[in-house]
């Protein structure tokens, strides 16, 4: 499959708004949406939807930066990675390979990222001087130059990863089928860890019945993912409304003590 240059600078705006959105907290920084808007484009969402899914649940584990680290950019996957899973079928590729061969991108990117705030850092300064000289357009233009600069370089990144095709072509096809199996293999680890990090920060001990109920559901009674779904969201409103009530007892428990109390203590005046 090849991309034609409309495709290409499609994708290329569909990158810029993606990459700059995350400045926005609209989201579209994710894996699962830039597959599916790069699908749309390519005309194969189906492949997409399954990529996305795959790395998104990667990247909910490598999306959460320990510390003072910054973790990979969901770029590499969501677009690189999309473009691969659904132009190098043929060559063997699947989508958990590609997401393995996408993951270097996903580092290169982040640093993209890191060097384009470096670069207007400054404009906090920028602006100052803009706003003590009285010149609102040049701030107006200065308070939006970071998320312009990553609209930008977000085009730049969509067009070069289109018109970079024959490149990766080239690259997979060099390599060995047994390598690429073994990209496969790896891609469908990768999630797997993403899923444990999550796992590591957010699981307690009550929630734990929960995460041995989805391994059997889908271990060993083979529900499909839908199913699976269905049946967090039964245990979702057990929980929700059991709390529900328990809150509304404890509210009326109070109240009724205060009301027995306020009966005690107008007896006693009474009685006096």
């Amino acid at each position: 499959m090849e991309i034609t240059l409309i495709q290409g600078i499609l994708i290329g705006l569909v990158t810029a708004f993606c990459y700059s959105g995350l400045l926005l907290g609209i989201y579209t920084n994710r894996a699962i949406v830039m597959a599916f808007l790069v699908g749309l484009i390519l005309g194969d969402v189906k492949t997409a939807l399954i990529f996305g899914a795959i790395a998104e649940l990667a990247f909910m584990g490598f999306g959460v930066g320990a510390g003072g680290t910054v973790p990979p950019n969901p770029v590499g996957p969501g677009i690189v990675g999309t473009i691969m899973a659904i132009t190098l079928k043929d060559q063997g590729v699947t989508p958990e390979s590609a997401l393995s061969l996408s993951f270097p991108f996903a580092i290169l990117f982040q640093f993209v990222t890191t060097a384009t705030y470096t670069f207007f850092a400054s404009a906090g300064r920028w602006a100052r001087n803009a706003v003590e000289k009285g010149q609102w357009g040049r701030f107006s233009l200065i308070a939006h130059s970071t998320y312009l600069g990553l609209a930008v370089v977000g085009f730049i990144i969509g067009v070069a990863a289109s018109l970079s095709l024959p490149g990766l072509k080239l690259l997979v096809e060099a390599l060995p089928k047994w390598l690429i199996n073994g990209f496969s293999v790896a891609g469908g680890l990768i999630p797997a860890i993403g899923f444990a990090m999550i796992l590591s920060v957010m699981l307690k001990k009550e929630l734990t019945p929960y995460i041995l109920l989805g391994y059997i559901s889908i271990a060993y009674l083979d529900l499909p993912i839908m199913g699976v779904a269905f049946l967090g969201t039964i245990f979702t409103l057990i929980s929700y409304y059991g709390k529900t009530n328990s809150l509304t007892t404890i509210v009326e428990s109070k109240n009724s003590k205060v009301i027995t109390k306020n009966i005690d203590e107008e007896d006693f005046s009474d009685g006096i």
